[in-house]
């Protein structure tokens, strides 16, 4: 902080505005925020800089605020506190003009909805842009009609739930919306589906970085035809490229938030349990280094270090698929997910570290990621001293 940002601001004198988009995303086990607990030691050393914060009132990030050397410099904007009817008339007008982009490339959707289903949704929308954002990408889905679509969501159940109650329950709002979008997508599939439909789903809110569909086929021994299917069915809740080989990842943050509560996503048919997705990750990471890791992996020369290769960036995006980097480099992320060593996963990294080891080393140093394995052989001594 005082290297990287405080001392040249200093030097050199200048005016600026530092932005911090959603701080609690990071990833930070300290009782108050140790990003904010930084900035008080040094905030006061730079007045010609403001800093802009915006996060999401968890504990660690209240406490940071209530810092003492924080504390008197700042001040709190709180969003849940702006007048509804201010709030209301901007979604009201995001939701008018997203209708009417829909109107210009559909037929049939002159006068279109009425205005009476407009008050509704904003009704439903509670102040969230996030639900009003995830209800026009809902209804905007180039192989359905967007007037049964928003029918279909304002008439269901899960929807009405929380109708006409004035007080403000972020939660209860977005649960009732991505009930209805989850119900609607696959409440009419055949129970056997669903363990895919989880795991599917568990890998793009449970993924240390975004995977793309063809790598969680490949992760979790499906075909990609099976995957793209059921992600397509949930894009509005989704970033999702046409392109297979894009990274897959939540539209907002408060969609794995749900999926992952028991409390939130009362349906057990597509609630994701995290250890189990965890294991089900992990023992696909470990398969795929242990079929396809090998010595010398990118064909490199003898006799020289990394850096004499003029091509080892080309070399590593040629001979290292992304299914593979991912789990070379992130295999331990999910085995802190899983409670306790079990006997199969045990069994799989045994073999991984006895047959593989070597070339999994080598495989971190040309992609310039060796010190994960510090990272990784720590967290998996730990995790099987349990044992």
């Amino acid at each position: 902080m005082n290297k990287l940002i405080v001392q040249p601001l200093v030097e050199s004198a200048a005016s600026t505005v530092i932005v911090i988009d959603a701080l609690d995303e990071c990833k930070d086990e300290e009782p108050a925020s140790a990003i904010l607990s930084v900035l008080g030691q040094f905030v006061l050393k730079i007045p010609k800089v403001k800093i802009f914060v915006t996060g999401r009132p968890e504990p660690r990030i209240r406490e940071g605020f209530r810092l003492p050397l924080l504390e008197q410099v700042t001040d709190v904007f709180v969003l849940h506190e702006v007048e509804s009817s201010r709030v209301n008339s901007d979604i009201r007008l995001f939701f008018k003009h997203r209708f009417s982009g829909l109107a210009d490339r559909r037929r049939g959707l002159d006068g279109w909805p009425t205005e009476e289903q407009l008050d509704l949704l904003c009704e439903r929308a509670a102040g969230l842009f996030v639900y009003a954002m995830a209800t026009a990408r809902f209804i905007d889905h180039r192989n359905n009609d967007p007037k049964r679509q928003l029918d279909r969501l304002l008439d269901s159940p899960e929807s009405s739930v929380f109708e006409g109650k004035t007080k403000f329950t972020a939660n209860a709002t977005l649960d009732c919306l991505y009930t209805s979008i989850i119900q609607e997508a696959f409440g009419d599939n055949y129970p056997e589906d669903d363990p895919k439909i989880r795991s599917v789903l568990g890998a793009v809110v449970l993924a240390a970085n975004p995977l793309s569909p063809s790598a969680i086929a490949a992760l979790l021994g499906f075909h990609v035809e099976e995957v793209y299917p059921i992600l397509s069915s949930v894009h509005s809740l989704l970033i999702l490229q046409e392109d297979v080989d894009h990274p897959v990842r939540p539209f907002h943050k408060s969609f794995p938030d749900f999926i992952v509560n028991p409390a939130r996503c009362a349906n057990s048919r597509f609630r994701v349990c995290p250890p189990d997705q965890h294991k089900e990750l992990l023992t696909g990471c470990l398969e795929l280094m242990n079929q396809g890791l090998e010595q010398n992996m990118c064909k490199l020369p003898d006799g020289l270090v990394n850096s004499e290769v003029d091509d080892l960036g080309g070399r590593t995006k040629r001979y290292i698929h992304r299914p593979l980097e991912y789990a070379c480099r992130s295999w331990h992320r999910h085995v802190a997910g899983v409670p306790s060593p079990v006997p199969e996963i045990t069994s799989i990294l045994h073999r991984f570290l006895e047959g593989k080891f070597l070339f999994w080393l080598e495989v971190l140093s040309a992609l310039g990621a060796t010190r994960e394995a510090v990272d990784a052989l720590e967290v998996a001594a730990g995790w099987l001293d349990v044992r």
